[in-house]
């Protein structure tokens, strides 16, 4: 099988061109710390496009083999089969200086680290390359990014999907015409560095018992405590801390790893203490207690509010009759800098919602209010803040603003200096439609041949507008995908990170803080997923959230002493599953000196989780941020 398409004039990949393993493994259940492979197939490829070996095998997990319904694989046939470590030198040779590719490459590569670290083995990568993330740069005309839909696309036969062989296979094909068309696009490959890690830094720790309280605020001078109270300890204790804990949460109390305003009293029996709790109670005026007081008050919690039940369902919500944020948006304000922001008093508030909008079953374009429906516009050139208003007036007549390069790119509109872009060649001799500024004051309608290229297009959110997330009755809710996305940047990096707040807009502990140390919380609902180099995606199962999750809170951090203004637009796109159709695309502009920036909100309300595109930035950096939410963060 060959990955030169000669029929695309492409006679050599050149940046395209490497060693490749490809993967696919079926497994036992969807978590990779806790499930086992159950069967994997590697097929290798030269930098020519020529195969040059394949390997699969059934594998003995000596467990329940999960959903047999899904992939057909039964106690009976595993029997007999090879362990993983018995085959984990075979598998390591065949990824050894190469390129592990795979569709959701993280799945994969996840299960494969556990797997090799189960057998006291490494697994040999360093890079890979997701054609999921790959696919999702090219955007073709699919309806959604499953391996089957881009197979039929591309033209590549599927024998037997969930077959870990055929899908391999399949994925060659797949790999094949998208590397063809990355080229046609001159897109960059997301190649993501794979460092070694051992077994232990991506296992997480055992999950903080939820409180099942609200919590009805401080303790009182000589008050009871109440449950969903939050309490923190500091400084030496007689008795073991993990049994004051464990005793005060058979109580109903929610114990905190730091200290915030939101905090109902600190125990500690150093009130004089210099530890940065103490500091903290004493700067919020936060009650404090000695630790036989609180063993005495231990007695006697009184009862609190029960949160109330995590949602499961979600009834539609009617289309408006004129959906509102369609006109100018105003720009992000240039937040105030970090010294003057008094960490969790300068987070902003859940503003009201401004629309509620419920995507139709079918795309469809209205000509008089969005002549730019159905129509994805790239903005190249110009100061920040005049692309960035460029892309608002796109989004407000109806338009989708992009932030790289296509497929799915219609029309092109040129500020000044944008004629230098090194996109404009390949825009060129693609013939994409190239404007001036002046086509958006009278924009040509595309017409429903032109524009339907899907049949459920994303709903375009401005910023502010807000989504409710379906969630079906009769089968598993899905996880929930936030991308965000950017141009491809040189000399400083992005980090998406994540924040699983309760009522008071506080962590419940630092394991509510997901970043790329600690990519998952402690019971792995909320996962960061790594794309790319200009992609990184939170995946959220919101189904299994404990009740006092409020709301998840996505943000991103740029490194060093670079803004938002260098990096410029960044798209944020919401998908049910992996591989789902995107539901909604936002693209939001920072300012010019933001470090820190709010992408979406996911939150209750009542029993429906909703979607807000934010894009509020602020000039200081991650740790403030992160101090605000309520992380203890060591200076």
């Amino acid at each position: 099988m060959s990955l030169v398409s000669t029929s695309l004039d492409v006679p050599s990949m050149g940046d395209y061109a490497y060693d490749w393993a490809l993967v696919d493994v079926e497994t036992s259940g969807l978590i990779a710390r806790r499930d086992r492979v159950l069967s994997v197939a590697v097929i290798t490829i030269g930098p020519d496009g020529e195969q040059t070996g394949e390997f699969s095998t059934l594998l003995n997990p000596a467990c329940d083999p999960g959903p047999v319904e899904v992939h057909g694989l039964t106690v009976e046939r595993l029997h007999g089969a090879p362990t993983f470590d018995q085959i984990a030198g075979r598998i390591g040779a065949m990824l050894q200086d190469r390129v592990l590719v795979a569709h959701n490459a993280q799945f994969d590569y996840d299960f494969l680290a556990y797997e090799f670290a189960r057998a006291r083995m490494w697994l040999p990568v360093s890079q890979r390359l997701c054609t999921l993330a790959l696919n999702r740069q090219v955007d073709p005309p699919t309806d959604d990014m499953k391996l089957g839909t881009l197979a039929a696309h591309y033209g590549v036969p599927q024998q037997r999907a969930h077959d870990a062989l055929d899908d391999t296979r399949v994925l060659a094909g797949i790999l094949r015409a998208s590397l063809c068309e990355a080229a046609r696009l001159d897109l960059p490959l997301p190649l993501v560095t794979c460092p070694p890690r051992a077994e232990s830094q991506f296992t997480p720790q055992p999950p903080k018992t939820p409180c099942a309280y609200r919590n009805p605020g401080r303790l009182a001078p000589g008050g009871p405590l109440q449950q969903g109270m939050k309490v923190a300890i500091t400084g030496e204790t007689a008795h073991a801390r993990a049994e004051l804990v464990g005793r005060a949460v058979a109580t109903g109390l929610n114990m905190m790893t730091s200290v915030s305003r939101h905090t109902s009293v600190l125990v500690t029996n150093e009130p004089a203490s210099d530890s940065a709790k103490a500091r903290r109670a004493l700067a919020e005026g936060v009650p404090v207690i000695d630790e036989y007081t609180f063993l005495r008050l231990l007695a006697d919690v009184r009862p609190g509010t029960a949160h109330e039940a995590a949602a499961v369902a979600v009834v539609p919500v009617a289309e408006p009759e004129a959906e509102p944020g369609v006109g100018p948006v105003e720009p992000v304000p240039n937040a105030t800098s970090a010294a003057s922001v008094p960490e969790a008093a300068a987070l902003p508030t859940a503003a009201p919602d401004v629309s509620v909008p419920h995507p139709r079953p079918a795309f469809s374009v209205d000509t008089l209010n969005k002549p730019l429906a159905g129509r994805r516009v790239l903005v190249l050139g110009g100061a920040h803040a005049a692309a960035a208003a460029t892309r608002t007036r796109i989004v407000g007549l109806g338009g989708s603003a992009a932030v790289n390069l296509s497929a799915s790119v219609t029309d092109v509109v040129l500020l000044p200096g944008g004629e230098g872009d090194r996109r404009m060649s390949r825009i060129t001799a693609l013939g994409l439609p190239v404007h001036d500024l002046h086509w958006l004051t009278a924009p040509t309608a595309a017409s429903p041949a032109e524009a339907a290229l899907r049949l459920q297009e994303p709903h375009v959110m401005p910023r502010g507008g807000v989504i409710d997330l379906p969630m079906p009755h009769s089968r598993p809710a899905p996880e929930w995908y936030v991308t965000a996305g950017w141009a491809p940047q040189s000399g400083h990096e992005i980090d998406v990170v994540a924040f699983l707040l309760d009522e008071d807009e506080q962590v419940s502990s630092d394991g509510d803080f997901i970043f790329y140390g600690a990519p998952e919380s402690p019971a792995g609902t909320v996962r960061l997923l790594t794309g790319g180099p200009s992609e990184q995606t939170i995946a959220l199962d919101l189904a299994s959230l404990p009740p006092a999750t409020r709301k998840v809170v996505v943000a991103a951090a740029i490194d060093g002493t670079a803004t938002f203004g260098m990096v410029g637009a960044i798209q944020i796109g919401a998908a049910p599953g992996s591989s789902g159709a995107p539901l909604a695309r936002a693209t939001l502009d920072a300012a010019t000196t933001e470090r820190t920036m709010l992408l979406a909100e996911i939150y209750r309300r009542g029993p429906v989780w909703r979607l807000r595109a934010v894009g509020q930035g602020y000039d200081h950096g991650l740790d403030v941020l992160v101090r605000g939410y309520g992380v203890d963060v060591a200076d």
